[in-house]
């Protein structure tokens, strides 16, 4: 059986730790993984061969892209390192496949940028709102994530509550258009988003791919490749 070409986005880092676990999540899930950024935009024009799309983590978004939008006000404490031409990139790409209606995975903050494409709101600092949870960045799964029981992704993992990474200070604060929340942690933080109609759009605050030895994790990579066959 062919493999689904999955593309995943991310930076022009010459070494991405992003891009190595995410592909070998796509390619242990069934999916041939190929990569997109800023400099390398072959499959940008290649678009209608893509079946699959992942918009990965990294860097903040630039808050002008969401900030008219919201309720909070903006000032240098929140302000963060931004990269305007993946903001670009990417913001074309989701659009792009959105429209394909292709199966859509958004990780950290790449599930930020759905929800701002889709014009929603973010919270720039989660630090001043945490009560329940640690500030600390942890690549292991340290948090507790509790599942909307009746989601399509309550089916993906198979569990209504499980362990997660956290390696994010901002978080999804007002909801885009066609989206819901399915997923938070003990403050009450969105940890997941899908799409309120059938299609497969998942964002994710957490980082699966750093968690190949978790099969519940594993399985959102199984469930996007599926989607894309």
């Amino acid at each position: 059986m062919t493999r689904p070409i999955i593309g995943i986005t991310g930076p022009d880092k010459r070494l991405s730790w992003g891009w190595i676990f995410g592909a070998l999540s796509v390619w242990l899930a069934g999916g041939r993984p190929v990569r997109i950024t800023p400099r390398r935009r072959q499959w940008v024009d290649r678009f209608d061969e893509i079946d699959g799309l992942i918009i990965g983590g990294g860097d903040d978004i630039d808050p002008n892209l969401y900030a008219s939008l919201s309720d909070l006000e903006f000032d240098a404490e929140v302000q963060g390192d931004y990269d305007a031409d993946r903001d670009d990139l990417e913001t074309e790409m989701i659009r792009r496949a959105l429209d394909a209606k292709l199966p859509l995975l958004g990780i950290c903050r790449g599930a930020q940028l759905i929800n701002v494409v889709l014009g929603g709101t973010l919270i720039p600092d989660l630090r001043p709102i945490r009560q329940h949870t640690s500030n600390r960045w942890h690549v292991l799964p340290r948090k507790t994530l509790v599942v909307e029981p009746q989601s399509k992704l309550a089916g993906q993992l198979g569990t209504a509550r499980t362990r997660i990474n956290s390696l994010h200070h901002q978080a999804v604060d007002r909801l885009g258009t066609g989206l819901r929340r399915v997923g938070r942690d003990r403050d009450d933080i969105t940890q997941a988003i899908e799409s309120d109609n059938d299609r497969f759009l998942l964002g994710v605050q957490w980082h699966p791919e750093y968690m190949p030895q978790v099969r519940r994790m594993r399985g959102l990579f199984r469930a996007l490749v599926q989607a894309a066959q």
